[in-house]
């Protein structure tokens, strides 16, 4: 698998310092679970921020906090064993409950179905179902929309977003995306506004549908 779309910079380093809202987290999570790129960017980002914590100034602790330390290990909680799934990646799975069977699919229309998955409110994150040859309505954004493919492929007037590929959109892209001949295009997708939809269908179905 090559993988030609990567997390920007700017992301990494939110993802770094836990500043991304739960739906990009897990976006971000689940690309770097596939490219070993950007695990290692991760990586000095990671020992940039711990350098620069070295330097701080030490904090103030309460009194109580040896105690409350020593209380939490005398009742560890169970380490989850998180398998790794063949048709999904390990960061998905808690959302899911299991692999793309255990997926709850809702019709969105012409063969595209969506599963909206449980995060904070901060953005929201869903699984997309494109079958091949049919596509997304045309839309622009409010803000960001990270997409990342799980399986087949999609286009749009940008590039060609095969496995793995995450492809960042934000107020300045509008697009189509269309899915690839082959397997269904099945894409995890965050975001942190509602899109804009051109077509007075999609408009209207918007609020039903929480996209």
């Amino acid at each position: 698998m090559t993988i030609r779309h990567h997390v920007s910079d700017t992301l990494l380093m939110a993802y770094s310092a836990g500043q991304l809202p739960e739906a990009f987290n897990l976006v971000v999570a689940t690309h770097l679970s596939l490219c070993d790129d950007c695990r290692a960017r991760l990586g000095a980002f990671d020992a940039v921020g711990g350098a620069v914590l070295a330097d701080c100034g030490a904090a103030t602790m309460p009194e109580s906090s040896l105690e409350a330390t020593l209380a939490r290990l005398n009742n560890p909680v169970a380490a989850k064993k998180t398998q790794q799934r063949g048709d999904l990646p390990a960061p998905l799975l808690d959302y899911i409950g299991g692999g793309l069977d255990a997926v709850k699919w809702r019709p969105l229309g012409l063969g595209v179905r969506q599963a909206i998955l449980s995060t904070d409110r901060a953005a929201s994150a869903r699984l997309l179902y494109i079958p091949a040859g049919h596509a997304v309505p045309d839309h622009g954004h409010r803000g960001t929309e990270l997409t990342l493919v799980l399986q087949g492929a999609f286009r749009d007037a940008t590039d060609r977003f095969a496995k793995g590929d995450l492809e960042i959109a934000d107020e300045d892209l509008q697009h189509t995306p269309v899915a690839e001949q082959g397997p269904a295009c099945i894409c995890l997708a965050a975001t942190d506004a509602p899109l804009r939809f051109l077509g007075l269908i999609p408009r209207l179905a918007q609020p039903f549908f929480r996209i």
